[in-house]
């Protein structure tokens, strides 16, 4: 066993948790424990935060395994200074891997019976891993359980409108048709990785929704309404790399269309993740491809082009500013009804829970809900108007093309 491998002074894992129980080809398991795993590259700043929030967890049968995935800030020595002060957290150091490869190998040094994988710029909300323990505990059946996250900004400052989107009914349909699980909300059976396998490595983004979709083949799974994590937006988030979210994201979603075909709901909502993903990073590609171009970045503005044609054809007449404006307003108008949808949803569970909810907090609801029903108003008719635009240019445009024909016709001796 490497240094890499143990707690401080080189005490291992085994010596802190003796209650074990057999692996398959993995570190021996150790039951009731909850290994998180914190994968870091680059974002010491924030690691100190999301390894503070495992170590403060109610729940105490815990490890921390942070992998360093090859990073050149001060991540190894934030790390290490925790490795020093608590044996329940372990610094594991490897080469840069990308995401899935640090994930995988975290999975591959923990020895807890349940598992948690927690973005290093992430935070646990106290109580997160009582409440998953808890949950797997009421569904035996279920490979994982996830909960509810919140936005905070880079300071830590909560995104006040921001909200989550829910599972409703079926989680699989969910999945096609959203996003309404995101990785630290998430707390997995650790055997559930011998049953589908690891991170799919080839992924260099939504490796998550991969493994979602190979999981939600073989078994089943509980979404709950326990508020757990906080997910942290800020300028260096993979997120901002929209070539490379639309890329993955869309291959992960298209990895689903031989299991669709059969079912009408599914197709339906497999065309709705489409729209989502489209929105959500095609038309920012577009916007990023235009500025390659311009500053003459012509392998990027190239590459983003490429993404283009594969996953966002109808981005392509965007790039020469061809119906932009049509393209923001229904983008807005469907951003506004998915909004609608959730709100809508929680309302529904705040009325279920009674008088356990304030008043107040129902009449907000209420109140979100107007305002993305006046939005949808507005947008629509604003597409009306823009569709009636684009018909009467047509008309002008056949018209003059007709009088040309008639013109030419005339004066080359051909009337018609």
């Amino acid at each position: 066993m490497t240094p890499d491998n143990c707690g401080p002074g080189g005490t291992a894992a085994a010596d802190i948790y003796p209650r074990e129980v057999g692996g398959h080809g993995r570190r021996r398991r150790v039951a009731g424990l909850v290994s998180v795993v914190i994968p870091c590259y680059n974002q010491g700043r924030f690691l100190s935060e999301a390894i503070q929030s495992v170590l403060s967890q109610s729940y105490t049968e815990l490890e921390v395994v942070v992998v360093d995935d090859g990073s050149k800030d001060d991540t190894p020595e934030v790390a290490s200074g925790y490795a020093a002060k608590d044996a329940k957290v372990r610094l594991v150091r490897q080469q840069n891997r990308g995401l899935a490869g640090a994930r995988n190998r975290g999975l591959s040094e923990s020895r807890g019976e349940y598992m948690v994988f927690l973005d290093s710029d992430d935070r646990l909300l106290e109580g997160a891993l009582e409440v998953g323990v808890r949950e797997l505990e009421a569904h035996p059946g279920c490979a994982f359980v996830s909960g509810i996250c919140r936005k905070i900004t880079s300071d830590g400052s909560v995104v006040a409108d921001w909200e989550q989107f829910r599972v409703k009914d079926d989680p699989y349909l969910e999945l096609l048709r959203s996003c309404p699980v995101y990785v630290p909300t998430v707390m997995y059976r650790r055997s559930v990785f011998d049953a589908v396998g690891d991170f799919d490595t080839s992924y260099k983004a939504a490796e998550d929704y991969d493994l979602y979709y190979r999981i939600l083949e073989c078994f089943p799974v509980y979404c709950h309404e326990t508020l757990v994590a906080e997910i942290r937006r800020h300028d260096t988030n993979m997120t901002h790399d929209r070539t490379l979210m639309l890329k993955y994201n869309m291959d992960a979603l298209r990895s689903q269309r031989r299991r669709v075909k059969g079912d009408a709901r599914y197709r339906e909502a497999y065309k709705a993740g489409e729209s989502l993903w489209r929105d959500w990073h095609g038309t920012p590609v577009v916007k990023q491809v235009r500025a390659h171009f311009r500053e003459g970045r012509w392998k990027e503005g190239i590459r983003g082009t490429l993404a283009l044609l594969r996953y966002y054809p109808q981005g392509i007449p965007l790039l020469i500013q061809h119906g932009v404006e049509r393209d923001k307003v229904a983008r807005r108008r469907r951003y506004h009804q998915r909004e609608l949808d959730t709100r809508e949803y929680k309302l529904r569970l705040l009325k279920e829970r009674g008088a356990q909810i304030p008043r107040s907090a129902i009449k907000e609801e209420r109140r979100k809900i107007q305002h993305h029903k006046g939005r949808i108003r507005h947008l629509t008719t604003r597409l009306e108007r823009l569709d009636r635009r684009r018909g009467l240019k047509g008309f002008v445009h056949k018209a003059r093309e007709s009088a040309k024909q008639r013109l030419n016709s005339f004066a080359n001796g051909q009337p018609r």
